[in-house]
């Protein structure tokens, strides 16, 4: 089932998308007391919200073998795998919505990248999981592009501003509660022609591990997110390109990226 968070004459909520009609609900979808509203909407006549503001903000280190090599070879240096789950974090001050633009700061230096990532979005709280058991707390996944600086990435001791640029983090278009993981291609796209494909499953780590390694330290809650980590690597975008991620049997998210001044 497919859930979007949505706005509509004012007013934003959640909904279940059935083609091209949105049954509206209260509260959230994971949630104990959810109800419909009677109220349906046309997808057309709404505007799609990111689907979820994360309490916690959450990312994979790096996570895919190819796009480590490519990174590594870029920068001139051997490739180093990880020897174990990293997590790390992004802020929720960076995402926007399916359609909605990212702007690269006037002064930012020409080195900004896409990465695009299965989301995780968690529906129970959980803590103690094992790899056995971790599905159990996810509610659905949606996709994300975890835009990058690169210059400011490899320039500064944390992220903040490489990852977390306002606008840096769209996320979308909507929640997909049922995946076929196993048969899941990433494919981006840029002004329309395929640039990468991987298979999104292929992961160093898997979700199940990252989940069971986090809760044996940290509590998940509802709404919470873990944005997976990409393969390969991305071109220099320059004002004006359109970035499309899909997901397979999941959706499309895509964002224009424009300069600020142009």
């Amino acid at each position: 089932m497919k859930w979007i968070r949505f706005t509509a004459d004012g007013h934003t909520a959640y909904g279940s998308l059935s083609g091209e009609t949105v049954t509206e609900i209260t509260g959230e979808p994971w949630g104990d007391d959810t109800q419909p509203t009677g109220k349906t909407h046309r997808l057309a006549n709404v505007k799609l919200e990111v689907p979820v503001i994360p309490k916690t903000f959450y990312c994979a280190g790096i996570n895919y073998a190819t796009h480590i090599r490519e990174m590594a070879e870029k920068r001139g240096v051997k490739p180093v795998f990880p020897e174990k789950a990293d997590i790390g974090y992004r802020a929720s001050n960076a995402l926007i919505a399916h359609e909605e633009d990212v702007v690269i700061p006037a002064h930012a230096p020409p080195k900004m990248n896409y990465e695009g990532e299965l989301v995780v979005v968690i529906g129970k709280q959980a803590k103690h999981l094992t790899e056995d058991n971790a599905f159990s707390c996810v509610f659905g996944y949606t996709i994300g592009n975890d835009v990058s600086e690169r210059t400011w990435q490899r320039a500064d001791r944390t992220f903040w501003r490489g990852k977390n640029t306002d606008t840096f983090k769209p996320m979308g278009p909507w929640i997909e509660t049922e995946v076929n993981l196993e048969a899941m291609d990433t494919v981006v796209r840029v002004n329309g022609r395929e640039d990468l494909r991987f298979k999104t499953n292929d992961m160093i780590f898997g979700i199940a591990h990252y989940i069971a390694a986090m809760t044996k330290y940290m509590t998940l809650y509802p709404g919470d997110v873990i944005w997976m980590g990409t393969d390969g690597t991305s071109p220099d975008l320059v004002h004006g390109d359109v970035v499309e991620v899909e997901l397979t049997g999941l959706g499309v998210l895509r964002n224009r990226f424009i300069r600020a001044g142009q």
